[in-house]
């Protein structure tokens, strides 16, 4: 890894961690087969009762965007309730075809030896001993949890100093530069409990809200955002303008966490500002304030920040 400008950096797709109809997330995939990402990752991260697609949908997904060039990653759930998800877990461990992202630690016990593994953002991995023993587990590909600044990111996993595999291959490291923040994980559903519903009968009323439920304070202002059994930030962690920090602090590969709508344009402006898929006068015109009124136009939620990058408040938006 290198702090070249015209070195590249990766675009990965997260999952999709809203709860969207079947056809629209066939589409969506469809669309990314054209699109500049690099990686995709696909499966249900959040909540074990959105079934609108199930493994065997997920592989031929996954199999369809490799084919047309993406590197493919299955994601385990993130919080794990019974023993129906313990065995979700044990089956993405027994196919051969793609490495799987593991969310917490019983992912990591029942995946280690049998995949290529990925760590994921919701793993407690804050220090460069906590990477070493995870390393040596088999991962591949570290996620930084979402509110590591960068430069704390660059001491973890140093770029002139990368934590290795027992094979010796260095830990690739992976920073989430756009999306709502996932701030938490409940066994209770929040969702349900906002519609004054059992989580068990919760007549699926996440569907009607592609972006999630957003709330705000007493004072008006934004807050959070209720996502069934997860809570996200109220802001969108918005990193365009921060290319030359991710490259210092070693990332070399960028998550972008998906939005109903925009989605293409905001994989599209990045590929353009980090990977010069635009002239020099280009890229200097699609910061992140100039693109704000672009994609809100589009319906990409926001406000935005970046205050977890740069050392301050998570909700703050900095220029300076």
């Amino acid at each position: 890894m290198t702090n070249d400008v015209s070195s590249r950096l990766a675009l990965t797709v997260g999952p999709v961690l809203y709860h969207w109809p079947r056809a629209t997330l066939m589409q969506f995939y469809a669309d990314l087969a054209d699109s500049p990402a690099d990686t995709v990752v696909l499966g249900e991260a959040v909540c074990a009762r959105r079934r609108e697609l199930r493994l065997d949908d997920w592989l031929a997904i996954g199999r369809e965007l490799a084919a047309a060039g993406k590197d493919v990653v299955l994601v385990a759930q993130t919080l794990i309730e019974s023993e129906a998800d313990l065995r979700l877990i044990e089956r993405q461990g027994e196919q051969h075809e793609f490495a799987v992202e593991a969310g917490d630690a019983s992912a990591l016990q029942l995946l280690a030896g049998r995949v290529p593994l990925v760590l994921g953002p919701h793993l407690n991995i804050y220090s460069r001993a906590a990477l070493v023993e995870h390393a040596d587990l088999g991962a591949q590909r570290w996620a930084a949890p979402v509110e590591l600044a960068l430069d704390a990111i660059g001491l973890v996993n140093p770029p002139n100093d990368p934590v290795r595999t027992p094979q010796g291959e260095a830990i690739a490291t992976e920073a989430w530069v756009f999306g709502r923040m996932p701030l938490a994980f409940s066994a209770r559903c929040f969702t349900a409990r906002h519609h004054h519903l059992a989580k068990d009968d919760c007549g699926y009323r996440c569907l009607a809200d592609p972006d999630g439920l957003a709330l705000a304070s007493t004072e008006g202002q934004p807050f959070l955002v209720l996502n069934g059994t997860q809570t996200q930030s109220a802001t969108v962690q918005n990193l365009i303008g921060e290319g030359a920090a991710l490259r210092a602090a070693g990332v070399s590969r960028l998550r972008l966490s998906p939005c109903a709508q925009g989605f293409s344009q905001v994989l599209a402006d990045f590929e353009a500002v980090m990977n010069g898929g635009a002239s020099e006068q280009g890229r200097a015109s699609i910061t992140a304030d100039s693109r704000a009124a672009a994609w809100t136009a589009q319906g990409v939620p926001g406000p935005f920040s970046n205050g977890y990058a740069r050392r301050l408040p998570g909700m703050v938006w900095s220029n300076a």
